[in-house]
Order: C-alpha cells, then structure tokens, then sequence
C-alpha cells in the first residue's frame, strides 16, 4: 500500500504546479464546486497509478489543482463508494495522497437523506459527528505508521473551529446553515422506514453512502477536517416518497451555487 501511495503522489506531484494546503471531496452531482477554482491541472483518474475510477452517474473521475482564495486546492470531482465494489482501502486512496503531497485540511461535500423533521430538500448541514453504520473500519489490517496511530482517538473528529467558521460565514450569506450528525450505510438500497426510524433513534441527522471512511482515514493522517452536505431528499418514515437519483442529482446541482460560495467563504478565513 505503502508502494502505491508513493508511486500515485509523485506521479501527480510532476504535474502540478504546487503542493496542495487543502483536500476537497465533491459527491453526487456537486463536481461543479471546483468552478470557483483557478484551476492549473485536471488529470483524469484513470491517468493515476493505481486510483480507482468513478462508475457512478454523478461522478466526473477528475483530479484537479489550482487556487480558491489564494489556497491550493486539490479537489475530486467524484468519489468511489463500497457499493461499486471498492474496498476501504482503495476509497481512501486518495486520502493518504492528499497528506503525503502537504494537504493539512480535508474539506467534504456530499449528497444525503434528511432524517431531521426541521430539515427539508436543499438545506445545506455541516457535519458534527458521524455514525459508521458501514460495519467496516477502514484502519482494519496493518496500520500504516507514517501516516497516524494504531488506535485512533475519535472524540473530536470534525474541528469545531471549522465549523465555527462555517456557521459565522453561513449567517454573513444568508444560508440558512443546518448543523447535525451524519450517518454512514454502504448502499446502494435506499433506506425503508424502519430503518429511518431505528438510524434517527440512534441519533442521526442524516444518511449518506459516504464520508465516513474518508474522514476517519484523514483523522488518522492528522488532517484537520470539515464536511458539508446537501439534503437532496427527506427520510420520513411516516410519509416517505420514491427516490430517483435524477432528483438527488439536480437538488445538489442546484444548492451547489450556496455551497461553492460557503466553501470559498470559509477558505478565505483560513490561515
């Protein structure tokens, strides 16, 4: 792992023009984030020694670099999920990448249920918790040494500071900034009503098929860590309605203007 880790990072640090200060992740239908950038390069996933490829509508497949706000930027334009039938460790690939090229924050937007009865579609919610409902850890096997511990603290894995951040930008643009805790499901079933209800018991505000191995990998190498999602649709188990993947991708699409605009907000303030 350690191999292909090195072998994919200097493979794209002879492409870009310099190291990244911050990861970003973009999920179903929100790759136009990376619109804000200046962008430098964009490589293809499948140019990458050993990056697995995107196979999900939604998910462009592209790497890029370049500057939001006067920071580099390393952005994905597209993600990988257990349900394409990776493992944990080629979902968070490109994680280790991102640290190993000088990436200190990890910034992540995704697509995701609403649970919350205060919720509705195309609210945006930053992430204060998670639950890992996957039943996988993606730190199972041998550790990886260079890049953290063997046994993770997680009792602080969103920075408060970050989200601080967000939320004080957030009433600055008039976004009406929802703030809960995210739970993570392999997929690609979409939840049944006693699902719902048993997940919001446990305490979730939010259900997504993603996120959660990423943030635990950057937790893990050290990164400091936000995460925003979109609420494409709502989960109540009382009155639930057919869920097309059409739909999801155009509420992202269409909160993604807020989003990109929230993002740069908060790049801006960074160090």
């Amino acid at each position: 792992m350690l191999e292909k880790i090195y072998k994919a990072a200097e493979f794209i640090e002879s492409i870009i023009k310099y190291p990244p200060d911050i990861g970003m992740i973009t999920g179903t239908g929100l790759g136009n984030l990376t619109g804000r950038m200046i962008v430098d390069n964009r490589i293809a996933y499948k140019d990458i020694p050993y990056f697995p490829v995107s196979t999900v509508i939604g998910h462009d497949g592209f790497l890029v670099a370049g500057t939001i706000s006067r920071k580099r930027v390393l952005a994905m334009e597209g993600r990988f999920h257990l349900y394409e039938g990776y493992s944990p460790s080629e979902i968070t690939f490109p994680i280790r990448i991102m640290k190993k090229l000088g990436a200190k924050y990890l910034f992540i937007s995704s697509a995701a249920g609403g649970f919350n009865p205060m919720f509705k579609a195309g609210d945006l919610m930053v992430v204060d918790d998670h639950i890992n409902f996957t039943g996988i850890d993606p730190l199972t096997g041998p550790n990886l040494d260079e890049f953290g511990p063997r046994f993770l603290d997680m009792s602080r894995v969103y920075d408060p500071g970050l989200i601080l951040i967000a939320k004080n930008n957030a009433m600055k643009l008039e976004i009406d900034l929802k703030q809960g805790v995210y739970m993570g499901i392999t997929g690609p079933c979409l939840e049944t009503p006693s699902e719902v209800r048993f997940m919001r018991m446990l305490g979730a505000d939010a259900v997504g098929m993603s996120t959660v191995h990423e943030v635990i990998v950057a937790k893990h190498c050290g990164l400091k860590i936000m995460a925003i999602v979109v609420i494409t649709d709502m989960d109540l188990p009382d009155c639930m309605e057919e869920v097309k993947v059409e739909k999801v991708i155009k509420i992202a699409k269409a909160a993604s203007p807020l989003l990109s605009a929230l993002w740069e907000s908060v790049i801006k303030e960074l160090p």
